[in-house]
């Protein structure tokens, strides 16, 4: 099942499933700046990334000597999620613990997803709770997809990112989803990074350390675009398939991918962080279009 918010500038919708943002369509313009989530090119369109980011080292973790088993980014984008509560402006969704994630991840929890409108902004917050008695290892990420380019007559090159501070910033190379320790330099004391399809030949770029409040991706034809707030995430991803597509995934995360020499300890995982025992985690980015 599929639910919409609306206002003046803007139209959204997500869905049960993954609790996955679906659209955000411009009701003036009639721009849609989420991907389609074209099955032969990249089946989805904003997952939840939980209760990993990124891929672990032979999809195995271990956690007090036993072993365990996750997908890529883990479950939460697959499940159906329950929507506790709405009004005219938000959107809540929640995820528990089930026999089957039990068996994936030995820990109660409740996962909750707002999706808050207002204006030209969407803002999606993410809160875990440990409900288990014992240090909950997660991470948790965003995975949003957007049309890139917007408009016909435009091309993917036509587009270029824009970071509200001068980075400099290296990409750690992946190798079937691992990181592979080496790093490449991609932008130095620069805050644009033109957007070319070569960027992706060595799959996503994987950046850390971003001191920017915002990204941006912006048309150098049409003017149109979308900002990205990721403050206090401590990691960012930036993909498209290589080989090219029409979409640009700009990802703010806590997590990260194993290395490839990487242990399979997760309490040891790099990005991993432990929640204790009834506690709570909160964080948010927001979409904004133009």
């Amino acid at each position: 099942m599929q639910y919409q918010l609306e206002n003046k500038l803007l139209s959204v919708t997500v869905k049960e499933q993954g609790a996955e943002l679906c659209s955000i369509r411009n009701t003036r313009s009639e721009i849609e700046y989420i991907w389609g989530a074209d099955a032969e090119v990249w089946g989805r369109h904003a997952p939840v990334l939980f209760p990993i980011v990124g891929k672990l080292k032979d999809n195995q973790y271990f956690l007090k000597g036993k072993e365990y088993s996750l997908p890529q980014h883990g479950f939460g984008r697959d499940k159906d999620w329950l929507l506790i509560d709405r009004d005219d402006n938000s959107l809540t969704f929640q995820l528990k613990e089930d026999s089957e994630t039990l068996q994936k991840y030995p820990f109660e929890f409740e996962l909750r997803a707002l999706y808050s409108l207002e204006g030209s902004s969407l803002s999606i917050t993410y809160t875990v709770w440990n409900k288990s008695k014992e240090d909950m290892p997660f991470s948790i990420g965003a995975h949003p997809g957007f049309n890139c380019p917007l408009q016909e007559g435009e091309e993917f090159e036509d587009y270029f990112l824009e970071f509200e501070k001068p980075e400099t910033l290296s990409r750690e190379l992946l190798n079937f989803g691992l990181r592979t320790g080496e790093k490449q330099l991609v932008l130095e004391n620069q805050n644009e990074l033109p957007l070319e399809k070569k960027l992706f030949s060595k799959d996503a770029l994987v950046f850390e350390g971003v001191q920017s409040e915002w990204i941006s991706l912006k048309s150098r034809k049409s003017g149109h675009g979308l900002q990205i707030g990721i403050k206090g995430f401590p990691y960012l991803g930036v993909w498209t398939k290589a080989g090219g597509s029409e979409f640009i995934c700009i990802e703010p995360w806590y997590g990260v991918a194993d290395r490839e020499d990487s242990g399979l300890d997760i309490l040891k995982k790099e990005g991993i962080r432990l929640l204790p025992p009834e506690d709570k985690f909160s964080c948010s980015y927001s979409i904004k279009v133009f």
